[in-house]
Parts: C-alpha cells; structure tokens; sequence
C-alpha cells in the first residue's frame, strides 16, 4: 500500500511539473509552430502559475529582441501594459502567413480579447544565426502594435 502510495505520488508530481515546464526553442520547432506556442501560452497566462504564459513567450524571443525589451521583469510589464495587455488571457486567435523565406516569416495575427474586441498584430520570426544553443532556431524577432478591429458584437 505504502508502495502504490510513493508510485502514485511521484508519477502526479512528475506529470504535474512537466506540463509547467517552458518549452525551449528547437530546430525541429517551425516558424508558425513558434507563434503558436506563444499565443497559446498567452491565452493562459497564469496557468498553471503566475505569467507562466509571458515566461513561455519570453523563451521564444530572438536574443536581440529580449535585449531591446528585456529583463524578462520589463517585458511582463511590456505585455501587461496598455499596448499588449490584450494579448493577456485573449479568447481565441487566427495566424495568417504573409511572408516565408528560409530564414524568415512574417504572420498577421489576429485576437479576440477577453472584452471581446479584435486586434491584429505582425508578427515576425527569424531563424537564429548566432553560434549556441539556439542556432537554427526560429524566435521571434518583433511584434507590431496592435491594430483595432472593432467588437466581435
């Protein structure tokens, strides 16, 4: 009894922090793949933690990116302030490719916001080409400001 007590609570503990874990960029990880990841983070901000979501997002920030907009304190208030917050807990989102070439893709993406308003972003991904870990990977090197569509109403 003891035992199944101990393999029950290991396997919950184990399973339970591998879904919070932040994914990392991989090359096997495709450019839309990378917007994906991150609006859907997004869209679950704080689950299962607090700002889980902008975390995930972070990871996949091109490391020029995160210069210009980080420390990773910065950009949470980034998106949480007035120009991205709709981004925060969005209810749904459309990604539509405009541009793809081999080491870059251009997306408009479009949300619907927890107040039910539509907004659309580009949203551009580049492939690393910096010696390290992160070489050949796609990341996100800009996201424009939010263009307002109007109510879903």
């Amino acid at each position: 009894m003891k035992f199944k007590i101990l393999f029950f609570l290991i396997t919950f503990f184990y399973f339970n922090s591998s879904f919070a874990d932040v994914l990392k960029p991989s090359v096997n990880i495709n450019p839309k793949q990378v917007v994906l990841i991150q609006l859907k983070a997004l869209m679950k901000n704080d689950s299962p933690y607090k700002d889980r979501g902008i975390e995930q997002t972070w990871e996949f920030a091109h490391p020029n990116n995160q210069r210009m907009t980080g420390p990773l304190d910065r950009f949470k208030r980034m998106l949480k302030g007035a120009s991205y917050s709709m981004l925060i807990d969005h209810k749904e989102n459309t990604v539509t490719e405009v541009y793809k070439s081999s080491t870059m893709a251009t997306y408009e993406v479009v949300v619907l916001d927890k107040d039910k308003q539509y907004f659309k972003f580009k949203w551009k991904v580049e492939k690393n080409n910096k010696e390290g870990n992160l070489l050949d990977c796609w990341l996100t090197t800009a996201v424009s400001q939010p263009i307002p569509m109007g109510s879903s109403i």
